[in-house]
């Protein structure tokens, strides 16, 4: 019935478009379940229905209506996505490529390509290589200059740029190569602006995919076409233009890194940079730097514009070009810093913030040293602008290079400027506290606190600074969470000397915190409870930093903490995201306090198997997984009594259908930090769990029909074998403190056949390659001498631990522990 509405010529637009809409709709889904119901619902339909349906489909793409035949073009689409990789509808690209071909009906072309375009990008390429040729005919035929439609020409092009990943073996032949690119190179060329810039973005990606075949054509054209197009007065050409350039020195700063790695592995890199971007420097430089300069007065910061792309084109530039970029920028900065014209004060500024990343530091300190005066008085220039390009520019030098920050020169006014820069626009405070940022990652130490730092002097003055601007009553341009989670960077970066005004501090986003759940019946309106919310989580993290910067420290305040959190818990909404954060709070609080932490358990139990059994929120079910580990660790022996229920859910969880599968490698690691807590008493879980990892360990990353589902795959296996190792490294320990590791033997060739398959897996990180040799050196000092010798039957025993076999391939990171690991075997085997 919807396919007869979408068909009909005699019913009015709206109802076809809407027909046709509901019909994709009912084909297709995001949700991978879903999708396989659909598939089957539809090939399960009889074969003269479904016949009836696409001849009928197919038809309306010639309708005299372009908004259903472009309906048409999308459902066409979602058909083929069901049955083409089923190997059906086998004469579909024949009967679109006589559409393009055979036909001067313009609007049956143009949707017919459309339909090629959707069928491209929905379909796995590896389907459709087999018809590339077939698909390649149909839109270089619509694309070339010949074609007199310029709107069939735009569907062509864009037809060809969703077909680019499976004409390899087309892109691959030299004839049919330089015939595609003439024909892309002529359509940057044409009179209608819409089919320049689809040409361009065609170009973009043939330069992301086929960088490797570029020289003949960047020298030939490119270089030329490219340059021009910046210089279009249409911002939409000049932006894919600049975006050429971009994924230019995108695939090059890959190429150098490629090249690096090769070079510590004294090896030849397996593809080689053409440096395009060096070569055309002297070119496309002065366009950027002039494009540089062509800022809108009222620009949205949302709004992506030629200026933008061009400062974004400039960084990558830099890093690409690395020294050679200084000389020609510094004279365009020094002539226009003082402009009177704000876009070339502006556009100098961002110049020189754009190239402190690349070139080499000795290069770029004296410049940075003259700067640093004329940037920080530009803090208070009148334009806006300048303010806010020259606050992220103070951020750029802070992060990148912090040696040209004298404390006893610098410091002072630059924290200043900052600070003074807090009360201005939303954005400029954005930047501002990012540039705070980085010089408390620079200055402070997040690990063990010094007794004083650099930024001691001003550390309260900037907390007061930036509560007062938390205090703001709107959030925009992410203003007052970056304020808050500059707090947060300030906490975890500050010395000792600074914590009395961390313990302020505590009490003031304690209050904050009460004060939010006090308003939570005075919400009106999902977007205030949507601010509300994340003001919450705002106001956690910090509490979070403050709590693990202060550790013991915390704990006359734990009871204040926790009752607080708990009112927030009770509070929050089932999906709210200030669970998660006041759970990270919690975890926090457990360490802290460690075993004293028994005596909050009972009232946040209800709140913690809550968030285990909501497998729609899988984070926040992840985060309470860990949770459950946090609270082992601290209670030890004394999270006993809770373990039954701790396990029932964990397991249960593992069973899940619905759960997303990524919190399960978080609850195989989490049975190692419960065996670790109650040792011996883990033998009552150890059948299950074991039986559990055996299951887990049978995990492999086969490779999937979608290549991208594969890669995800292969990151899932290996979170999980990871998750497994941190298990059996848990429960050896954990038994082996108990005197209970003989109950293992049963388990011992479970465990080497997991760890030998894993190690001769190529896909294994240093985590995996360190956690099993721990695992091999826990295992051989829990098993009394002479029962370890069948264990150099094994490769990951052999390579890695016999005595004379050289560690020289190992991780260095690995080292220390292979190097225990062969004591405790050398110990056992004697």
């Amino acid at each position: 019935m919807l396919c007869q509405e979408l068909s009909n010529e005699q019913t009015e637009t709206f109802i076809r478009n809407s027909a046709g809409l509901a019909l994709k709709n009912s084909l297709v889904s995001s949700e991978a379940s879903r999708r396989n119901e659909i598939t089957q619902r539809w090939l399960n339909m009889d074969e003269p229905t479904r016949q009836q349906i696409k001849q009928a489909v197919l038809a309306t793409l010639g309708s005299s209506d372009q908004r259903a035949a472009a309906t048409a073009a999308q459902v066409v689409s979602a058909i083929a996505a069901i049955e083409l990789p089923t190997g059906q509808w086998t004469d579909l690209m024949k009967t679109l490529l006589e559409n393009v071909t055979t036909t001067d009906n313009s609007q049956l072309k143009i949707a017919t390509l459309t339909a090629i375009g959707f069928v491209c990008e929905s379909i796995d390429s590896d389907i459709l290589a087999a018809q590339s040729g077939a698909i390649l005919t149909a839109v270089v035929s619509g694309a070339r200059k010949e074609e007199p439609n310029q709107e069939v020409r735009k569907a062509a092009i864009d037809a060809l740029y969703n077909s680019l990943e499976f004409i390899r073996e087309n892109f691959d032949r030299e004839g049919e190569r330089n015939y595609i690119m003439q024909v892309v190179c002529e359509a940057t060329q044409s009179a209608d602006v819409n089919v320049q810039v689809a040409a361009f973005e065609c170009l973009v990606r043939i330069m992301q995919i086929y960088y490797d075949k570029m020289r003949f054509y960047m020298e030939k054209a490119l270089f030329g076409l490219t340059v021009l197009g910046m210089k279009h007065e249409d911002e939409r050409v000049a932006l894919q233009a600049v975006e050429f350039w971009s994924t230019v020195c995108d695939e090059e700063l890959e190429l150098m890194g490629e090249a690096a790695e090769a070079q510590e592995t004294g090896e030849q890199p397996e593809r080689l940079s053409h440096n395009f971007a060096k070569a055309a420097l002297p070119e496309i430089l002065p366009v950027l730097l002039w494009l540089l300069t062509k800022q809108e007065e009222e620009a949205d910061e949302d709004d992506w514009n030629v200026s933008m792309a061009a400062g974004t084109c400039l960084a990558l530039l830099a890093q690409c070009v690395e020294d050679a970029v200084v000389a020609p920028v510094i004279p365009f900065v020094e002539n226009h810093i003082r402009n009177n014209d704000w876009r070339f004060r502006e556009a100098a500024v961002m110049a020189f913030g754009s190239i402190l990343e690349g070139p080499e530091h000795k290069l770029l300190a004296n410049l940075v040293n003259q700067a640093l005066p004329v940037l920080i008085d530009m803090m208070r220039d009148p334009s806006p602008q300048v303010k806010d390009t020259t606050a992220w520019t103070l951020g750029r030098v802070s992060e990148l290079l912090i040696e040209c920050i004298k404390p006893d020169v610098h410091l002072h006014p630059l924290i200043t400027a900052l600070v003074y820069g807090l009360k201005d626009s939303p954005r400029i405070v954005s930047n501002c506290c990012w540039a705070l940022m980085s010089l408390s990652d620079q200055f402070g130490s997040k690990e063990t606190p010094q007794p004083t730092y650099h930024l001691s002097t001003y550390f309260e003055g900037i907390i007061t600074a930036l509560l007062e601007t938390t205090e703001r009553s709107s959030n925009e341009s992410n203003s007052r969470t970056s304020a808050y989670e500059c707090i947060s960077i300030l906490v975890q970066g500050a010395a000792l000397d600074c914590f009395p005004t961390i313990q302020k501090l505590t009490f003031t986003i304690l209050d904050r915190l009460d004060a939010t759940i006090s308003a939570q019946n005075q919400i009106v309106g999902s977007d205030e409870r949507l601010a509300h919310s994340e003001l919450q989580s705002n106001l956690c993290s910090v509490l979070t930093s403050i709590i693990r910067k202060l550790r013991t420290e915390v704990v006359p305040f734990a009871d204040r903490i926790m009752t607080t959190l708990l009112s927030l818990f009770q509070t929050a909404t089932k999906h709210s995201t200030t669970l998660e954060d006041g759970f990270l709070a919690v975890g926090a609080i457990t360490t802290a306090v460690e075993g004293d932490f028994l005596r909050y358990l009972e009232a946040f139990a209800p709140f913690l198997y809550g968030a285990l059994s909501n497998h729609e929120e899988y984070q926040l079910c992840s985060i309470a997984v860990g949770l459950i580990g946090d609270i082992c660790r601290a209670l030890q022996e004394q999270s006993l009594p809770y373990c039954d229920t701790f396990m029932n859910v964990l397991l249960q969880n593992l069973q899940s259908p619905v759960l997303n599968r990524n919190v399960k490698p978080a609850i195989l690691s989490c049975f190692g930090d419960i065996a670790l807590a109650i040792s011996g008493r883990f033998e009552v879980y150890l059948e299950i769990v074991m039986l559990v990892l055996a299951q887990a360990s049978n995990m492999r990353a086969t490779d999937g029909v979608n290549l991208m589902t594969n890669y995800d795959m292969i990151d899932y296996v290996i979170a999980l074998r990871e998750g497994i190792l941190e298990a059996y490294v848990g429960i050896v320990q954990g038994l082996k403190t108990g005197e209970k590791a003989d109950l293992l033997m049963r388990y011992i060739d479970q465990i080497f056949n997991f760890m030998n398959m894993t190690w001769n897996d190529q896909e294994k990180t240093e985590i995996i390659i360190r956690s099993m040799i721990g695992l091999i050196g826990d295992l051989a000092e829990a098993f009394p001498n002479g029962q370890i010798k069948q264990w150099f039957q094994y490769d990951c025993v052999t390579q890695v631990l016999r005595e004379g076999r050289s560690n020289r391939n190992l991780p260095a990171g690995t080292r220390e522990v292979t190097r225990w690991a062969k004591e405790m075997v050398k110990r056992a085997s004697q």
